[in-house]
């Protein structure tokens, strides 16, 4: 073992998979980074205990392990020697033949996990090689970062590198059977938070984390820190009558208050409530930028008609103009547009001056690309971007994450990008202005905000860096903590790039770690300077309306009140005390097993010191039983689950104080103490004394059953004598019954109900000493001989109603095409059985065929289907049906078929739109075929159910998404792996022109798209039919337009509003009538064919049609949408 000088880490680290990890649920780690060796639901916030918590200067080393003998290692893993960095233990694990790949897998280890104290937790930067010995650049290198803790103690890459690799003699990894493996490692004290005081140390309070709101919480604070917008949600008028879950201006208003006047952090579900969003929603990871537009169109349209009207303008808008100028001629297009932010590339800018530079530059339009100047035809011209104004508060959106297309994925950029404290937009002469801004306005701006996001492009966390007064002091909001922070945390360290880790061992050199930083800026809030002093304005509570003063202060109090009971309840005890006329009120509506619900009894919150008789007193006060007449019975849990009156308190345990009572009856130590207060009244009603109990003496509670009426009720308790016998209170019971006093009855033992209901003729001539009847037992009675089964009576006796009772369950059942409308309830038995089910369905829906209705089970979190409905008969019972983890639902989806499920899981279906060649709407048709068919199948099956333009017409599969066409599947491709849940499948005639294709013909797609122009940004929405369209060398785009409109059947007036463009990766280059179409689709390689198309711009008209273009089950993204 050595421990040598590092090398920097060159080598970009790639996607890592995890073995089994469809076996886990919960928040995973990023997909693009490494992955831990055990496989547990981790939290899905590594990177953020990093930001958090790794303060220090960082201590590192490098470890080298020499393994020999390695093609001979028949052990599944090996670790190596423990060394120590920054004063812990660390080791290597390797799989020398894979963990459950065919790849090396290798972790770094916290050697001493298995006797570090509870709760644990350390950070580390580190990189894992695999050393070539013939090349040193062919050296196998990743790196990562990792807060490793209990349940996550190793971390790396269990796809490191190709075992084929790695055991090729002639690749250098393995010299005289020998493996050189590196490991260099960083690490940063980590700081305990826990008693952290964020209002104390700091002046600022944070905002809690719902789940994955941590997006949120900074923007919300970035917000909140521009005065001037505090003001002006202060000054939105709300009412007393209002509710914050309803109103986002009054949970606005509420949230900010919070964030001023409180000393802890502020809890963000009022407002998260006031958007429309369920708890899904919270756990939901968004955009920031994306949240940020559509808050401030919200509250803008909420602004409107009231005296801050126009706030969001005021603040944020700028302008800029889009202008083509040509060269040649007098001649200049331009056009005015408004944005609230600015997206500025990062990639390939190396600062905010270089993405501005970029965003300004001046595109030539020559050559095969030039300018339709009106009446000057085609020239050449300059086309560009410039800023008519800036606004006071510019928020500049970095765009740190692009649409890699080779990888076909998002990609994050995580390049060094600098910003600066001081931004001039006048620099270089005003170079960024067009010809009429207002000189006069000096566009000088200072740094206010950072947002920064840390992790990869598949989550992670968001942070903020803000300096509220515009002083030298920044702090950093990260969810609940608040932290001062110096400049060169809140810029330098958000620049991005690599990080550089200074070399602690000395060693032959001091080359310095690198490692990538996944931690860098990704939106950027300045202020101008000459507004500085109105936008950071005094906020006080005269700004706040006064009913929401009052509101919130009483709020606040409440807070205050129940900190203070949460504060003092070691001092006190909960006394339940339940009564006969608790036992009446409940049982046979709130419950039916056993004798009370304890939390709907009455309460009394009483100091632990106070003598019980004491107690006593307070109770006659509370309830006007006086002192003499009340005696108390302790509650005692049975080995059944079952909870009853156990015994009388003695005198001796009346003397003693509450607090000692309660230790001696509760086990369970919780501050509870549950009592049965028993009272007796003589025949005239008027209060007794409690009559002296003996040992023989046994308390017995009674329930009468009627099952006409299918009811059972409390009638009250009575003392028996333990040798005596049913058969001698039988009298007694009619009478408490009401029934006749020679009524014939039947008694049942109520023994338990739990896992299931065990109720039990109790025999009248047996003693209940022999029957082992004790003190709080339960009896249940009914008339007998039971009704006849004729009768229409469901349950004839005790025990069978009470089966009945445990078991029954209403569920709710929806159409699945309709699943947020209950279209009928269902009252069912949890044990009910798979048939059992589906023909109360089927005799609900008078369907004669129950094996035709098939049952999707309710997924409890999203509130939707589950995606996969039940297959027949694969569950036993009705519980299985319902249950989702831990949670009950009482909701089903059912289907009504036309085929009998059993048959239809033999079969595949396809859901298919078949557009005929001449008419415009188009067939929904539902191919059912054997799952082994092809695609040539189905077409052939479609022309049985279709009318064709001729009867020789050949047909095609498309795959239609979003309104583009991703794939013509061939005819052979087997249909059992097509998914119509995802995309629409659709269906039509090949046209004879493509059949006969020319030399230089092109097949091109054509899509129709509008475009939003609200931002800087073009963003191209697709919508309608996409189609293919043949074109021809030297055909001009007037020539095809004639062929479109024939084709769609367009009118004159509508058809000439309509733009034409091509489009390419999403962007549109307007085409003149003149334009050789074909020049423009000369690659016939273009990655993604759909990616390259002739555009049709125009609104959106087209009729909805009776299918959605994204037929899933529920949605697999959901946008940011605020509902209300």
């Amino acid at each position: 073992m050595t421990m040598m000088t590092p090398q920097p880490l060159d080598q970009e680290d790639e996607e890592m998979l995890v073995p089994h990890s469809d076996l886990v649920e919960g928040p995973q780690p990023l997909v693009e980074g490494p992955q831990p060796m055990e496989v547990a639901p981790a939290d899905n916030d590594n990177t953020r205990s990093v930001g958090n918590q790794a303060n220090e200067e960082p201590q590192a080393s490098r470890f080298t392990w020499t393994i020999e003998n390695f093609s001979r290692l028949n052990m599944k893993k090996l670790y190596s020697d423990v060394f120590t960095v920054g004063g812990y233990k660390w080791r290597v694990l390797i799989f020398p033949k894979g963990n459950n790949v065919d790849f090396l897998s290798m972790y770094l280890d916290v050697a001493d996990s298995a006797t570090l104290p509870y709760g644990w937790s350390r950070y580390a930067q580190f990189s894992l090689a695999v050393v070539n010995q013939m090349h040193n650049k062919l050296t196998v290198k990743k790196d990562t970062q990792h807060q490793f803790n209990q349940r996550e103690s190793d971390w790396g890459f269990t796809s490191f590198m190709p075992l084929s690799d790695l055991y090729d003699p002639n690749k250098g990894y393995l010299m005289n059977d020998t493996c050189l493996v590196e490991a260099d490692v960083a690490v940063r004290k980590v700081i305990d938070y826990w008693a952290y005081d964020s209002k104390k140390e700091t002046g600022y309070v944070g905002l809690k984390n719902q789940g994955a709101t941590c997006y949120m919480n900074s923007l919300l604070q970035t917000l909140y820190h521009i005065p001037y917008f505090r003001k002006a949600v202060y000054h939105m008028p709300t009412t007393e009558n209002d509710i914050p879950t309803g109103s986002i201006p009054l949970a606005l208003q509420s949230l900010f208050y919070k964030l001023q006047y409180n000393d802890t952090s502020v809890a963000t579900k009022e407002l998260t409530k006031s958007f429309g969003w369920d708890t899904y929603d919270s756990f939901m990871q968004h955009d920031v930028q994306e949240l940020n537009r559509v808050l401030c169109e919200k509250l803008e349209d909420k602004m409107k008609g009231t005296v801050v009207e126009g706030t969001i303008q005021k603040l944020f808008e700028g302008h800029h103009m889009n202008y083509i100028e040509c060269i040649n001629v007098d001649f200049k297009s331009t056009r005015k547009e408004s944005f609230y932010d600015l997206q500025l590339d990062v990639k390939g800018c190396k600062d905010v001056y270089a993405s501005f530079d970029k965003y300004v530059e001046v595109e030539c339009l020559e050559g095969d690309n030039k300018y339709h100047a009106e009446e000057h035809g085609l020239q050449d011209a300059k086309k560009g971007v410039l800023f008519i104004d800036f606004p006071p508060v510019l928020q500049l959106q970095l765009k740190r994450f692009e649409y890699d297309f080779m990888r076909d994925t998002m990609v994050k950029i995580n390049d060094r990008y600098e910003f600066p404290l001081e931004l001039d937009l006048d620099r270089d002469n005003g170079k960024y202005l067009s010809p009429d801004a207002d000189r006069s306005v000096r566009n000088l701006y200072t740094l206010h905000s950072v947002l920064v996001h840390s992790g990869g492009v598949h989550g992670g966390h968001y942070y903020a860096f803000i300096r509220p007064t515009l002083t030298d002091q920044w702090y950093k909001f990260d969810d609940e903590r608040v932290t001062k922070e110096d400049v060169k945390r809140a810029l330098e360290e958000q620049y991005g790039g690599e990080e550089e880790l200074p070399q602690t061992n000395p060693g032959y050199n001091n080359t310095p770690f690198k490692f990538t930083k996944y931690s860098n800026a990704y939106m950027l809030v300045y202020i101008r300077v000459s507004d500085k002093d109105k936008i950071i304005c005094d906020v006080d509570e005269k700004d706040i309306a006064e009913h929401l003063r009052i509101r919130l202060k009483k709020e606040q109090e409440e807070k205050e009140d129940k900190r203070r009971y949460k504060a003092q309840a070691h001092l006190y005890t909960i006394i339940k005390v339940a009564r006969d006329e608790d036992l009446r009120e409940q049982i046979g509506k709130d419950i039916y097993f056993d004798l009370v619900d304890h939390d709907k009894v009455r309460n009394f919150r009483i100091q632990k010191q106070m003598p019980f008789n004491l107690f006593k007193e307070e109770v006659a006060k509370e309830l006007g039983i006086p002192v003499q007449f009340q005696r108390f019975w302790i509650w005692a849990k049975r080995q059944n689950h079952t909870y009853r009156p156990n015994r009388p308190l003695t005198p001796q345990e009346e003397a003693q104080t509450v607090g000692t009572l309660r230790e001696v009856s509760n086990k369970a130590h919780n501050a509870e103490l549950k009592l049965f207060l028993e009272v007796e009244r003589g025949p005239d009603l008027q209060l007794v004394p409690p009559p002296e109990k003996i040992k023989e003496d046994i308390l017995l509670f009674f329930k009468l059953y009627d099952p006409h009426k299918e009811e059972l009720r409390y009638v009250g308790r009575l003392f028996v004598k333990s040798t005596g016998k049913p058969l001698e209170i039988l009298m007694k019971l009619n009478e408490l019954a009401g029934f006749a006093s020679d009524q014939e009855i039947e008694l049942f033992e109520e023994i338990k109900f739990e896992p299931s209901v065990m109720c039990e003729r109790l025999d009248k001539r047996a003693s209940f000493r022999f029957s082992q009847i004790e003190d709080g037992d339960i009896i249940c009675f009914q008339k007998w001989p039971p009704p006849e089964t004729d009768e229409q009576v469901r349950f004839a006796d005790v025990p069978s109603y009470l089966e009945y009772v445990k078991n029954r369950q209403i569920v709710h059942f929806r159409a699945l095409e309709r699943p947020k409308e209950d279209e009928f309830c269902l009252e069912l038995a949890k044990n009910h059985t798979y048939d059992d089910v589906v023909e109360r369905v089927a005799q609900h829906l008078s369907l004669d065929d129950p094996s035709k209705i098939r049952l999707t089970p309710h997924n409890c979190y999203s509130q939707q289907p589950k995606p996969n409905p039940i297959k027949y008969r694969s569950v036993d019972h009705l519980i299985d049906m319902l249950v989702h983890y831990n949670q009950i639902s009482d909701i089903l989806y059912y289907e009504v078929l036309d085929i009998p499920l059993p048959e239809l899981q033999c079969l595949k279906t396809l859901k298919v739109a078949f557009h005929h060649a001449t008419k415009d709407e188009a067939t929904i048709l539902n191919i059912r075929l054997p799952k082994p068919s092809t695609v040539g199948d189905v077409l052939n099956e479609i022309k049985t159910k279709v009318e064709l333009s001729q009867p020789n017409a050949e047909l095609r599969l498309l795959e239609v998404f979003y309104h583009k066409i991703y794939k013509i599947f061939p005819t052979h491709e087997k249909i059992e792996n097509i998914n119509d849940q995802y995309w629409t499948l659709r269906a039509e005639e090949i046209p004879e022109e493509e059949k006969n294709l020319g030399q230089h013909d092109r097949l091109i797609h054509v899509y129709h798209f509008t475009k939003e122009t609200a931002q800087n940004q073009v963003q191209v929405q697709n919508f309608g039919e996409p189609f293919f369209l043949v074109i021809h060398e030297g055909e001009t785009l007037a020539e095809v337009k004639a062929r479109i409109q024939k084709k769609l059947q367009v009118p004159d007036e509508e058809f000439s509003k309509w733009k034409f463009a091509f489009l390419s990766l999403g962007r549109p280059e307007y085409l003149e009538d003149s334009d050789i179409v074909s020049t423009r689709f000369q690659r016939r390689d273009v990655y993604g064919a759909w990616e390259q198309y002739l555009g049709l711009e125009h609104s959106d008209t087209t009729p909805k049609r009776s299918y959605n273009a994204s037929q899933n089950r529920h949605t697999f993204e959901k946008p940011v949408k605020i509902y209300n």
